[in-house]
C-alpha cells in the first residue's frame, strides 16, 4: 500500500474518533441565528455523507458556533434529486450549499469536466494538485451563475469491472461497456469499446442480463452495490476520480457576516481534506474488498464472490495517455471553446504534462 492511501486510510479511521469525541470550542460570539439549507451527497449512506458531511457540516458547524447556525442537511435522493440540479438550485436560492459530480454540473458550466478529463489524473495526488490550481478559475466562470465553489474532492477512482475475463484494454474491443460523462465516452470509443449510457442504478441488472459486458465506477462504490456478483475482472487503472465539488449561492455567501463566513471557510477547508483523504483511502480498500482480501478491506462489504485483480501494464497507461492528448482533450474543447483549451494549458498542463495542440 503506497504511503498516500496508507496515510489517507489513517485519517479517514480517525475521522469518526475525532468528530465523535470532545465538543469543538464555540468559535462565534452570540449574534442572530442563521439557518443553511445544504444538499450534498447522492445518498445518505455514502461515507461522504455519513463520515464528513453529517459530522463535520450539520453537528460540528452548530457546536462551533455557539449554536447560531444549524444546518439542514439532506442527499440527492431524500430531495428526489438525480445530480443536474444542483447548479440550478444553488443559483436560484432554493440551497444555500449545494454538491454534486463535476460531470453533472458540466451542463451548466461546460469548463468544470476539464477539472476531470478521463486519463487526466494517473494518481489522486495529481488529481488533488489539478484541483485546488483550478478553483479559483473555476470560480470566475461560475460568477455568472451566482454561484461559488468552495470545496473540490474525489470519489474513489473509477476503474473497469468487467463480466468476462480481460489482461488489456485492447481487450475490450467491441465490449459494451457503461460510461458516464464525455470524455469517458470518448477513451471507451477511442480504445474500441462501445460506451453504452446507464444510470448507476440500473447497472446491476444491466451486468447480469448482459446488456453491457464492461461498467465504470469507484472501486468502492462498485463494492457497495455488490458489483462482484455479476463481475469477473476489475481493472486497478484509474480512468478518472469523479471529481465533485460543494457550491454555495454567491449572494448569499457575500451577505454573511464575516465572522460567520470565515467559520464556513475553516470547516470547509477541514472537508476538503478529510474528503481527500477517504478518496485516497476508498481507492484500495473497494479493490481489497472486490478480490476478497480481508486485511485490506475495512471501508466496505468483502466480495462473497472474489474478482480477480487485472495490474495495468505500462502501455494500458501511456494508451491512456496517448488517448487524452489525441483524442480526449480535443472533444473537450470542441465541446467548452477555445479559451477552454487555452485556460488547461495555462492552468492544468504544467501539472498533467499534456498540453492541449489545436
Amino acid at each position: 500500500m503506497n504511503k498516500w492511501i496508507a496515510g489517507g486510510l489513517a485519517a479517514w479511521l480517525g475521522l469518526a474518533a475525532h468528530t465523535a469525541g470532545a465538543q469543538a470550542p464555540a468559535t462565534l460570539p452570540d449574534g442572530p441565528k442563521l439557518r443553511i439549507v445544504a444538499v450534498t451527497q447522492p445518498l445518505p449512506t455514502m461515507p461522504q455523507f455519513t463520515r464528513v458531511d453529517t459530522p463535520l457540516l450539520r453537528e460540528q458547524l452548530q457546536a462551533r458556533s455557539n449554536g447560531r447556525i444549524t444546518v439542514q442537511l439532506s442527499s440527492h435522493a431524500e430531495r428526489n434529486l438525480g445530480g443536474n440540479e444542483i447548479v440550478r438550485l444553488v443559483r436560484s436560492g432554493q440551497a444555500d450549499i449545494g454538491a454534486g459530480t463535476l460531470s453533472t454540473l458540466s451542463g451548466d458550466v461546460p469548463f468544470l469536466d476539464g477539472i476531470d478529463l478521463a486519463g487526466l489524473s494517473p494518481d489522486i495526488a495529481t488529481a488533488k494538485r489539478i484541483a485546488e490550481a483550478v478553483l479559483p478559475v473555476a470560480n470566475k466562470e461560475l460568477e455568472r451563475f451566482n454561484t461559488r465553489l468552495v470545496v473540490l474532492y474525489p470519489f474513489p477512482a473509477q476503474v473497469l469491472f468487467c463480466r468476462q475475463p480481460f489482461r488489456t484494454l485492447a481487450d475490450l474491443r467491441e465490449r459494451k461497456v457503461r460510461t458516464f460523462g464525455n470524455s469517458l465516452v470518448d477513451l471507451v470509443d477511442k480504445i474500441g469499446g462501445l460506451p453504452v449510457s446507464v444510470g448507476f442504478p440500473e447497472v446491476y441488472s444491466a451486468l447480469e442480463r448482459g446488456v453491457v459486458d464492461c461498467a465504470v465506477t469507484g472501486t468502492g462504490s462498485g463494492a457497495s452495490a455488490r458489483w462482484p456478483e455479476v463481475t469477473t475482472h476489475i481493472s486497478d487503472l484509474p480512468l478518472s476520480w469523479s471529481v465533485a465539488g460543494y457550491m454555495v449561492n454567491l449572494a448569499w455567501w457575500n451577505k454573511l457576516d464575516p465572522q460567520v463566513r470565515g467559520l464556513l471557510e475553516a470547516t470547509f477547508a477541514e472537508m476538503h481534506e478529510k474528503l481527500w483523504d477517504l478518496g485516497a483511502a476508498a481507492t484500495r480498500d473497494g479493490l481489497d474488498c472486490n478480490i476478497g482480501k480481508p486485511e485490506g478491506c475495512r471501508l466496505h462489504q468483502i466480495a462473497a464472490k472474489p474478482m480477480t485483480e487485472v495490474t495495468a501494464s505500462e502501455a494500458d497507461r501511456e494508451l491512456v495517455r496517448a488517448t487524452l492528448r489525441n483524442t480526449v482533450l480535443p472533444g473537450f474543447v470542441k465541446r467548452c471553446g477555445a479559451r477552454c483549451g487555452e485556460i488547461y494549458n495555462q492552468v492544468i498542463a504544467p501539472i498533467s504534462g499534456v498540453e492541449y495542440r489545436p
